[in-house]
Order: structure tokens, then C-alpha cells, then sequence
């Protein structure tokens, strides 16, 4: 296609600290000033009218400003549940996600079942992790304002800034009998979408939060540090598993390229909507990345839109099993078109399809095995013992990735009616 098409999704699942992730949406970025918008007659005036009367009468005055922008948001967010007017901050916000690079102290963090904003992990090589910051801490103040439920927006703001400035942060932590505070310096900080570990000699795992520009290099660079680490140990990588778990979904460019990272040939994805550039078809290049290792892709409820474009592909072309919960069933493309004044909207103009020719729109892709531990608590007992004596303390963690690699490795879950986990009998 003619147009680079750049995608996210976004579902709020937490926040980044610089980086917040909004609601629900893939969306490329374009300007358009080729499309005339014609108005019935009777109706030119409406939005006019409505406009004058609050003015005039309204029981509070409105700012201009406020109330152009809220007709805006009203306008677009009435076409359906992913179309939005974008404010300047908003906007700002989006195309931070889609990069990944900000200027900030480098925490991710969320609101925990208590209303307090929680660390969730400082990431890799960025202040807060150099200073000492640990999963788990809560944030008490930055600067000295409080921080709560109430201000988590304008809290990831202030840790934002220029580089070189500095932030105090004071936070509590479990094992600490009084708050701590730590003064940091502010740098560039790249939010890494991609980890990557071994399970087992030869059993890769990769681990995909979210889809941004540099997802695609992030994982050609993780497999291949797992198949130098299967060379060092067991003389290859003999199989991978990829989590897509609770991820939102991203940059579409990015999903494509990790599905093509891993397939020979087939389609990845196509897309259909009225204007020529909604259009497009992606087809997969020669070479797999990983060299035809084994995948299993897990799965859930949070996987969605460009997550649900890479397990798709890898579905529909039969190079992957994919394992746990039905996904969420994102299937439109939202673009994001520049505004004026640093504004945007972000518009439906495509529905996308699997390789199959499938929209998965408010369906989702059902898994070909199950990993919900509340419908295999069966199954789950057989392997335990396999489970805990094998693998690293991320399996021992996680029941579900236990699962994932069982059958990942040839100890086949299998799927019936009555019961939807359990193992081949020896």
C-alpha cells in the first residue's frame, strides 16, 4: 500500500509513567484535505443554533474553546466506541505510545485495588531503577503533592520533563518502616515492549506488552539472544513461547512484522474501508526468524486488536497453537487525523480480517487449547509435579505458562467436551 500506516491500540490496562495508554484503538496517522463534507440544507445551521443558545443561555458561562471542543468529542465519539476528538495533551499522549520515547524517570505504574498508585516495575536502565526503585512501591508524593486515585494523570505528567531536570519521589514500601524519598534526574527513556527468557535448555520465552515503532528490532533482537543462549546450552532453540496476554495491541507495522517474523509465506492481515488508503493487504516475506522452532502463543481476554492480528496470522497459517481465553475482538482501524492548534480525531475507517477472511469483531479468536486453571484444575494436578520440578520461577508463577510450555514440548493438553483441559494418558 502507498500510505505507512502506523497503528495502536490502546486499552486501558494501567499506566506508563510518559507513556499513558488510553482507550481502545488501532489507529494510523495521515492528513486528508481531499474530503468535502456536504451538509443537508435544513441541517447547516443546527450545530450553530444549539452553539448561540448555550452562549446565550446556558445556567454557567463556557469557555469558547471548551465548548467547541466538547461539541467536537460529542460529534465523533457518537459514530461508535473507538472514534474520538484527540486535545493537544491527548494527542501528545498517543504519539509518545506509538515511539516509546519520552523524557521521564522511567517507571510503569498502576492503580491498585486500593487506589494508590503502585509501582509496577521500574524499566531497564532508566533512573528509577539505577536510584532503587522496586515493584510494589507506592507513590506517596512527587515534589511534595500528594498523589491518588484522583491525580494519576497529572502525576505521570510531573515525572515527565526535560532532560537533566530533577524529581522527588517518596514512596512507601513494605519492608521499610518509613517513606522513602528518592531524587532523580530525569532522562530519554525507550519503554522496551519486549522481554525475553529461557524456561528451559532450548525452551524460549517472549513476552509482548504492547505493539510501538521499535517492537519489530526489539524482537528480532530477543530471539536471537535465546537462540544463542539454546546454542550455548542445548544446541538450539527447540521452542518459544509468546505471550500476548493482556496486551492491547499497537503499532500495526509492528504486529505485521512480528508476524512475518516468524512465517515463510501467507497472508498477515487485510484491511477494508471506503477511502483508498483504509485498504490494504499484507503479505509475509521469505525467512523465519526463528528458524521453525516450535511456538505456542498464549492468549486472553486483554489480547486485542494488533495483538489479535499476530495471533491470527500465526492461527490462520498454521504455524502456531494458540492457547488460553477467547480475545477481546477488536477488528477496526482507527485513524488519527492532525488538526489544527496541535489537535487530532481519531476516526473508524477500516475493518480488518484474519488470513481467512474473518472479522473478528466482537468475537475474538478462540484458542485451539484452554489454560483457564478454573476449567482444568484436572489436567492441572496431572502435570504439577512436572511443573514444579522443571522450569524457572516464572513458570512456578505463573500455572498457566506451565501448561503453555507442556504442551509447547509435546505433553499434549488436549481439548473435549466434558473436559476442556487434561493429558494424554502414557
Amino acid at each position: 500500500m502507498t500510505l505507512k500506516i502506523r497503528t495502536i491500540l490502546t486499552l486501558i490496562c494501567g499506566a506508563l509513567i510518559g507513556l499513558a495508554l488510553a482507550s481502545g484503538a488501532e489507529y494510523y496517522y495521515g492528513v486528508r484535505h481531499d474530503l468535502p463534507v456536504p451538509l443537508i440544507a435544513e441541517n447547516d445551521g443546527l450545530l450553530a443554533e444549539i452553539l448561540q443558545h448555550v452562549k446565550q443561555e446556558y445556567v454557567e458561562q463556557v469557555d469558547d474553546r471548551q465548548l467547541l471542543e466538547g461539541a467536537a468529542r460529542g460529534l465523533v465519539t457518537e459514530l461508535d466506541a473507538y472514534s474520538e476528538f484527540l486535545d493537544p495533551d491527548q494527542y501528545r499522549e498517543i504519539r509518545i505510545s506509538t515511539t516509546g520515547n519520552y523524557s521521564g524517570v522511567g517507571l510503569e505504574v498502576s492503580m491498585n485495588e486500593d487506589g494508590q498508585v503502585e509501582v509496577v516495575a521500574p524499566i531497564e536502565g532508566t533512573p528509577a531503577e539505577k536510584a532503587g526503585l522496586l515493584s510494589g512501591d507506592i507513590i506517596l508524593s512527587i515534589d511534595n503533592t500528594p498523589v491518588d486515585d484522583s491525580t494519576i494523570n497529572d502525576t505521570i505528567k510531573r515525572m515527565r520533563g526535560r532532560p537533566g531536570s530533577r524529581v522527588n519521589l517518596t514512596v512507601t514500601r513494605d519492608a521499610e518502616d518509613n517513606p522513602i524519598t528518592y531524587t532523580l534526574t530525569r532522562s530519554h527513556v525507550h519503554m522496551k515492549t519486549v522481554s525475553a527468557e529461557m524456561l528451559e535448555p532450548g525452551w524460549g520465552y517472549i513476552r509482548i506488552r504492547q505493539f510501538n515503532e521499535t517492537t519489530g528490532t526489539d524482537l528480532s533482537r530477543a530471539v536471537t539472544g535465546l537462540e544463542q543462549a539454546a546454542r550455548n546450552g542445548s544446541g538450539g532453540l527447540k521452542g518459544l513461547v509468546l505471550d500476548l496476554r493482556n496486551n492491547p495491541g499497537g503499532v500495526l507495522d509492528a504486529a505485521v512484522a512480528v508476524s512475518d517474523a516468524f512465517l515463510e509465506q501467507g497472508t498477515i492481515v487485510s484491511a477494508e474501508g471506503r477511502a483508498d488508503d483504509a485498504r490494504f493487504h499484507y503479505e509475509a516475506s521469505d525467512g523465519d526468524l526463528s528458524r521453525g522452532a516450535a511456538i505456542i502463543v498464549m492468549v486472553n481476554g486483554g489480547t486485542a486488536s494488533a495483538s489479535e492480528i499476530v495471533a491470527g496470522a500465526l492461527q490462520d497459517n498454521h504455524r502456531a497453537t494458540i492457547a488460553g481465553e477467547q480475545t477481546f475482538g477488536k477488528g477496526m482501524v482507527q485513524t488519527v487525523i492532525p488538526l489544527s492548534y496541535g489537535r487530532a480525531v481519531k476516526l473508524t475507517t477500516s475493518h480488518y480480517f484474519t488470513p481467512s477472511g474473518e472479522s473478528i469483531q466482537g468475537r475474538g479468536i478462540t484458542p485451539d487449547v484452554g489454560l483457564d486453571d478454573n476449567q482444568a484444575e484436572e489436567g492441572m494436578a496431572g502435570i504439577s509435579a512436572k511443573l514444579t520440578q522443571a522450569g524457572t520461577a516464572l513458570i512456578q508463577g505463573d500455572a498457566e505458562l506451565g501448561i503453555a510450555l507442556d504442551v509447547l514440548k509435546g505433553d499434549r493438553v488436549i481439548l473435549t467436551a466434558s473436559r476442556r483441559l487434561g493429558i494424554d494418558p502414557d
